[in-house]
């Protein structure tokens, strides 16, 4: 499972600032998810070698006793304890102040791995500046910019220096993890106890009842799975219990943890915002999806048709998945998540031989060649396998950088048809050749020769010379 690093600091320290560089996003929303008084900021580490989350938090002000600035600081320590490592950010441009040692203590008695990033210092001696950090009793000061990227890298892979390497990518076991996930009261543990059979998990007709998600083996038709059921992420600003608020990062983690989701809907209920954010970020994580509209007994038809086009209209970037329509209560519909889950699973961890990608893409090309970017048409040579959970196609060539968003949706359908790939994202990525002749002269021809010998015979007859 993927360590979480949470970001901590007074108000106007650079936290946004860091986490859109950790993230390499543009944005601090890089993923709009609810349930907190101020929006909380949830990405995927991209900086270093190793995969990570990382949670922005909101300013810290742990002084303030009541308003809203209290119910941030008390949802910012919920978040620690949640986190896996923190990073404690203070401003070298204000130095020292009196609010960063109240931080540093509070922080200091949660028991996690604690490191100390003096941000702002691009431009400024680092040992000056770490100086008077050392007061705060937190070890060695880490002096970065998360603007310009000064000391970034050093910090994350010192922050994820204690924490064993995930090599579930690489030792993969032979069966899938299923992750079930949805907003509260959509139906999740009721379909979690449908699907084994039991009362496993408690299922109440409250929202909010799974406060973690719980890890739970099944054996069908001598298959063994792995069924995760998770906290439901809510719409932001009606979340009220602080316990609830960050069971949003356990989600998070299980979606990572998992090879397959089933995304649950309730078909009673307008497909939401909401809805279409769990739903990216399942797609951004790279894994297979499964929809499941639940509560689809006695639906009247014209409704049962109205829902159809809302999950048509709102979620259509979810063409890939396969969408079931069930009910978990009375098991209508349940039996047939399984196929569709084993074929998504295959999907996702399908192997692809590089001479059939080549030939998928030379058919390709031939069909319908890229449009020419100039006087220059984009060649592309082979491609290869570059991973599983989600597949990734790399496809070298020349002049890649020229096509079209338009001619990379079409390769993607090429590629997906040939393997008959359902229900997994495919990520397709291009990689361009280097020009082996690149700052070399080109090799002197003998029409070359006998056009400079003529230049040479000219001039010596021009000044008379033999």
């Amino acid at each position: 499972m993927k360590p979480t690093l949470v970001l901590v600091g007074r108000p106007n320290v650079g936290k946004s600032t860091l986490f859109n560089r950790l993230t390499k996003s543009r944005d601090a929303l890089v993923a709009d998810l609810p349930g907190l008084t101020r929006d909380r900021h949830y990405g995927h580490g991209r900086v270093g070698d190793r995969p990570y989350l990382v949670v922005d938090t909101g300013g810290f002000e742990p002084v303030v006793k009541d308003g809203i600035l209290h119910e941030m600081a008390r949802q910012t320590l919920q978040a620690v304890d949640e986190a896996d490592a923190i990073v404690f950010l203070v401003d070298a441009r204000q130095g020292l102040t009196a609010q960063d040692k109240i931080i540093a203590d509070q922080l200091r008695k949660t028991g996690r791995p604690l490191f100390l990033a003096v941000n702002k210092a691009e431009g400024m001696r680092r040992d000056v500046v770490a100086a008077e950090f050392y007061e705060l009793g937190l070890g060695e000061p880490l002096v970065i910019s998360g603007a310009h990227g000064e000391g970034v890298h050093g910090l994350v892979e010192l922050a994820l220096e204690g924490f064993p390497r995930d090599e579930a990518d690489e030792d993969e076991d032979d069966h899938p993890k299923i992750a079930i996930v949805g907003r509260p009261n959509v139906g999740k543990s009721t379909l979690v106890n449908s699907l084994l059979g039991e009362e496993r998990v408690i299922a109440f007709d409250q929202p909010g009842t799974t406060r973690d998600s719980i890890y739970i083996e099944l054996e069908r038709d001598d298959r063994r799975y792995t069924l995760i059921d998770t906290a439901g992420i809510r719409k932001r600003g009606k979340v009220f219990e602080a316990i609830e608020k960050f069971s949003v990062v356990k989600t998070l983690q299980a979606v990572e943890d998992a090879n397959v989701v089933v995304l649950v809907l309730d078909a009673r209920q307008d497909v939401s915002e909401q809805d279409a954010h769990i739903a990216g970020f399942v797609v951004e994580s790279g894994r297979a999806l499964v929809v499941a509209v639940n509560k689809w007994d006695n639906l009247p038809a014209e409704r049962r048709e109205v829902v159809k086009s809302d999950i048509a209209r709102k979620l259509q970037f979810l063409e890939f998945a396969k969408f079931h329509y069930i009910s978990a209560l009375q098991g209508n519909g349940v039996g047939g998540l399984f196929k569709s889950i084993d074929s998504a699973y295959a999907s996702a961890m399908v192997k692809m031989p590089t001479p059939k990608l080549t030939r998928v893409l030379m058919d390709a090309t031939a069909q319908h060649q890229p449009p020419k970017s100039g006087p220059f048409r984009p060649k592309l040579r082979y491609a290869h396998q570059g991973g599983s959970n989600p597949p990734l196609v790399i496809v070298h060539g020349t002049s890649l950088e020229s096509l079209s968003a338009s001619y990379k949706r079409y390769l993607e359908s090429a590629f997906r048809r040939a393997f008959e790939l359902a229900g997994t994202p495919l990520r397709v990525q291009f990689k361009q050749g280097s020009n082996p002749f690149a700052g070399r002269a080109a090799p002197k021809t003998e029409a070359d020769e006998n056009r400079a010998h003529r230049q040479r015979m000219k001039g010596r007859k021009l000044y008379g010379k033999r």
